[in-house]
């Protein structure tokens, strides 16, 4: 979650549990969509990182589904962070680890976590601008090994075009609220991903009309 933008309420919805865990009735809708696209492009071993990990209901979820994976949550929400904490204190995963504050808008944010194997992000980049949304795959690019992977999920433009009344309805809330954030376009990320060196392996489409975007890290050209 980017705290600096102004978002409308229902672009992220949470509900306050006991102590510190929030619940997101998205992520519970989506986290076996996303637990099951993950399973089957991942990496079996090696570190992952989720970027704005939430509430911590997907990487908990991940964690356990695949256990030779080391997962980083993070977020910049002191009270996500918290909330992670809590949830990771009941289910005591041992491939699971602190979360730690991180900005992805910030220019060098890849630094702190550098060789991942993969990354995970979803539902984000409707929620920055296009500048920083070409900071945060820059980084994930620096972020990942070579021959490493990423999935990105969320909702998306098509050729320009917002195929759906919600997708509609939901853009305009958006740019009402911040001129500068929406909707990115399918094709625009694809041209991101190539300019830093990520190739796209596969375009997903998932419920709710959203997409989900398998892009690997290509290894140096030898000389």
């Amino acid at each position: 979650m980017v705290l600096r933008r102004t978002i409308p309420a229902t672009a992220s919805v949470v509900k306050k549990m006991n102590g510190d865990r929030l619940h997101s009735p998205a992520a519970a809708k989506n986290v076996s969509h996303i637990t099951k696209l993950v399973c089957s492009v991942s990496p079996k071993n090696g570190a992952a990182l989720e970027i704005a990990s939430g509430t911590g209901q997907h990487i908990i979820s991940l964690a356990a589904a695949i256990p030779n994976l080391t997962w980083q949550p993070s977020d910049i929400d002191d009270a996500r962070l918290n909330s992670i904490v809590s949830w990771s204190y009941e289910k005591q995963l041992p491939n699971l680890l602190p979360p730690i504050k991180l900005d992805v808008t910030d220019e060098g944010w890849s630094v702190l976590c550098p060789d991942q194997d993969f990354v995970l992000m979803v539902n984000l980049l409707h929620l920055v601008s296009e500048s920083e949304a070409k900071v945060i795959i820059g980084g994930i690019s620096q972020s990942l090994m070579p021959g490493g992977r990423c999935v990105i999920y969320g909702p998306f433009m098509r050729d320009g075009s917002l195929t759906s009344d919600g997708d509609k309805l939901f853009h305009q809330s958006l740019i009402e609220a911040d001129p500068d954030i929406g909707y990115k376009d399918d094709t625009w990320m694809l041209d991101l991903f190539q300019g830093h060196n990520l190739k796209t392996v596969k375009i997903a489409n998932m419920p709710a009309n959203n997409l989900a975007f398998i892009i690997e890290k290509k290894h140096p050209k030898r000389s």
